[in-house]
């Protein structure tokens, strides 16, 4: 038998009928102690199958008694705050939305709890199927109108925030207490950064504070990715596909003249937490883009307004936080855009640098900072480059008079020089990375402003910087430095491994003498972008490692064991491990070693031409 097109015996009835009295009858019978009607009333809202056409009418009826809804009925609030009005009809939510205003202009006590339950909404549903006790199943609810909830959600926070003005006080620490657990998929994690960022465009005034949110949640999975753990997936995915093709050969018999396809290139991470991560970042690089390009047209203003956003996050976020890896280029890919930006961003980093009342930690990352930036982003102009080498160099010959001035002895201690061999590493780090670029246009000139760098005179100082940099860098900037004839390092770099000097640290205990190969504790923030899908937006941005195969380093232990196949980095993961350290007596140490004056640059009168 049907009845409309349904079956009537297996169709389940359409609920019209509702219990109890009117909802103001039901309140008032509640203010005098009967409350038959009124837990029915919460029993007949909290119904699984119950039908828009109810929704409607019970809405209606609250918003005219919405002024009797005070703080006494906060469970019934609540239970109506649960009421599933999203995916349903147009008709149900715009009468939910006008609840929720008539609601918060009269019974502002009941804000954060509408909040609340809007932010609720910013995750899609998971899905548990349980049998027999046991879940079997636990995902994302890939609704296909999970776009449109979004929406009505962002509508309804719209709503509320213009009855009442003071919401954005109360809704960052909401939005901070419903971030999803970092663990979360990347579904769920994606959805939820993709919400808060559409927040900032009707509430501006807390989006730094938004922005400072996301990037902190970024930030504890970038340090829970390293670049090695990430590599090692990648590569033990590599070879258990070729295992599995191997295993396939073996299987079946393939006629020779039939090549088997090349495997597609997956975007996805085989690192769990790295793909988590690289979700979020390209979504927060499209924003970035989104809001600096308006139609396909750059806006200056609005860049430069989120420029000093996420500059300040910056500062207090990413800047003291040691070793991450990608974060940073959220910067790297807003400075792109114009080379002001970029020139900005270097400017700042610069004063950071220079500033001495600040701890040296912070000086030191920026240094990092400064150098890396130079060394890899493809659209610093070449004059960009040389006036920042100008910078460093002129501050750095300051710092040396400065120390060869006072009278005191001057020994290799990081922790109170950790500025100055951190700078002296960014200029070596980016002449590796630039020379090429500084001469190919005009030899002589290009020689002319090496040497008018006076790197012979940084080489050679008490201070020591060859034995303190890393020694990658140390070997292949004394590799070019010798062909190029600018400065010759290899008498320094020799007796520093044969005084195998020490490092002095401080500490609570005293000083330690110590040797170890990265003392520094070096870190170059624009190392190798490893994430994929992100990582396409930075790939054209992005000076990579050009093997220099007519510079031959000083041969080294590590030199002559081989390198590494593919790699980007002549650092060959050298930075982020201090390698094992080794005590050494203090007197195996001269403060007063001086380098012999031999060591210099030749004459010009012995320079070859080029």
């Amino acid at each position: 038998m049907e009845i409309d097109g349904r079956d009537f015996l297996k169709t389940p009835s359409v609920k019209t009928v509702r219990f109890g009295g009117s909802v103001a009858e039901t309140l008032e019978k509640h203010k005098h102690g009967d409350s038959s009607d009124y837990e029915l009333l919460k029993h007949q809202l909290v119904d699984p199958e119950i039908k828009d056409a109810q929704i409607i009418n019970w809405l209606q009826e609250f918003r005219s008694s919405v002024t009797h809804l005070t703080k006494d009925h906060e469970q019934l609030i609540y239970t109506i705050l649960r009421l599933p009005w999203l995916g349903r009809s147009q008709a149900v939510v715009d009468e939910y939305l006008a609840f929720l205003g008539n609601l918060v202009s009269a019974q502002t006590v009941y804000l954060c709890a509408c909040l609340n339950m809007v932010v609720s909404h910013f995750t899609p549903k998971r899905v548990t199927i349980c049998e027999g006790g046991v879940d079997i199943s636990d995902s994302d609810d890939e609704d296909e109108n999970l776009p449109r909830n979004f929406d009505h959600c962002h509508q309804a926070l719209q709503l509320i925030i213009r009855y009442v003005p003071s919401t954005s006080r109360f809704l960052m620490p909401i939005l901070q207490e419903n971030f999803p657990f970092i663990q979360k998929s990347s579904r769920t994690l994606e959805c939820y950064v993709h919400n808060l960022l559409r927040i900032t465009v009707y509430v501006p005034s807390i989006r730094r504070d938004l922005l400072e949110l996301i990037i902190g949640k970024l930030l504890k999975l970038d340090v829970n990715a390293s670049r090695t753990h990430i590599e090692e997936a990648e590569e033990n995915r590599v070879q258990t596909q070729k295992a599995e093709e191997q295993t396939e050969e073996c299987l079946f018999d393939m006629d020779e003249d039939v090549s088997a396809d090349e495997p597609t290139r997956t975007t996805v991470m085989a690192h769990p937490v790295a793909e988590r991560l690289d979700t979020l970042m390209a979504v927060l690089m499209a924003y970035i883009k989104d809001v600096c390009y308006v139609d396909g047209s750059f806006h200056a203003e609005r860049t430069k307004e989120l420029y000093r956003d996420l500059l300040t996050v910056f500062d207090k976020l990413i800047l003291p936080t040691h070793a991450s890896c990608h974060v940073q280029y959220t910067l790297f890919y807003l400075c792109s855009f114009k080379p002001a930006l970029a020139e900005a961003f270097l400017d700042h980093l610069w004063k950071i640098l220079q500033n001495p009342s600040l701890p040296a930690v912070l000086r030191q990352a920026a240094a990092g900072y400064l150098g890396s930036f130079l060394a890899r982003a493809k659209f610093i102009p070449l004059s960009t480059v040389r006036a920042c080498l100008d910078l460093l160099s002129s501050w750095i010959h300051q710092y040396i008079y400065s120390q060869d001035s006072c009278g005191k002895q001057v020994c290799c201690d990081v922790s109170l020089h950790g500025p100055f061999y951190t700078s002296c590493q960014a200029v070596f780090y980016t002449i590796i990375f630039r020379h090429r670029a500084l001469l190919e246009a005009n030899m002589k000139k290009g020689l002319e402003y090496l040497q008018s760098l006076n790197l012979e005179q940084v080489v050679m100082c008490q201070l020591n910087p060859l034995r303190v940099c890393l020694p990658s860098i140390t070997n292949m900037f004394a590799a070019i430095t010798r062909k190029y004839q600018v400065v010759f390092c290899y008498t320094i770099i020799e007796r520093n491994n044969r005084c195998v000097l020490p490092v002095v640290r401080s500490s609570a205990g005293g000083d330690c003498v110590t040797t170890n190969t990265n003392p520094l504790d070096s870190f170059f923030p624009f190392d190798p972008y490893l994430l994929k899908r992100s990582g396409q937006l930075i790939e054209p941005l992005y000076q990579v490692w050009d093997d220099l195969s007519d510079t031959e380093p000083f041969p080294t232990k590590r030199g002559q064991q081989g390198s590494k196949e593919d790699e980007d980095d002549f650092l060959c993961g050298e930075t982020p491990q201090a390698e094992g350290i080794v005590g050494l007596t203090p007197n195996s140490y001269d403060s007063n070693f001086h380098s012999p004056s031999s060591l210099g640059s030749p004459p010009n009168t012995l320079q070859r031409p080029f």
